[in-house]
């Protein structure tokens, strides 16, 4: 998965390095000990256990992109995009893959919230998240904290038209309580207390 600073998209990333370091070690064998495919085609006993590797590989990555695009829903940009590796039986594997996802902001804090959610649901999908995918997670987490803090912003904005934090009504009736003072009188609303 790669996020290339503010941009509006977001890729969640399966890296194939497991897969390409099988490969490297079987490419680098001599023919006798390496086990290249017999002259009647079939495959040496190290060759199978590549490509039973290669397998496994390619039902994982295929599962893990297949669960960010689920999670995604509307906001993948495009399907899962992968790269491959081909096998010793000549069948190209998927060994790596990628899901764009939108990651711009909404049209209201509420709906950035909703969208981060979503974004975040995304990169963490898979049973095994990447480096990457948890990346994304933390961008969204902060997208989401952002937005909250805007809502509620807006919210005491609604409550109190007037701007002037943390001097409600019923703070103020607390506060009268407990000091036995009139801050009725106080025509600011605020509450002196001395020392």
């Amino acid at each position: 998965m790669n996020i290339a600073g503010l941009s509006s998209a977001a890729s969640f990333y399966v890296p194939s390095v497991a897969a390409r370091s099988t490969a490297s070690a079987a490419a680098d064998k001599s023919a006798p000990a390496g086990g290249k495919a017999t002259q009647s085609g079939q495959l040496s006993a190290d060759e199978e256990a590549e490509v039973r590797k290669l397998k496994a590989r390619d039902r994982e990555v295929r599962q893990h992109e297949q669960a960010h695009l689920a999670a995604a829903g509307g906001l993948a940009t495009s399907g899962a995009s992968f790269s491959y590796q081909k096998g010793p039986d000549g069948v190209n594997y998927a060994v790596g893959g990628e899901v764009n996802i939108d990651t711009s902001a909404g049209n209201t804090p509420q709906e950035t919230l909703q969208r981060a959610q979503r974004i975040r649901a995304a990169a963490m999908a898979p049973a095994d998240p990447s480096a990457q995918d948890q990346a994304v997670a933390a961008q969204a987490g902060q997208m989401a904290q952002q937005a909250s803090a805007e809502i509620a912003q807006q919210r005491q904005t609604q409550a109190n038209p007037s701007g002037a934090a943390g001097s409600s009504g019923a703070s103020n009736a607390k506060i009268e309580r407990y000091y036995g003072a009139a801050t009725a009188a106080n025509a600011g609303g605020a509450l002196s207390i001395y020392a």
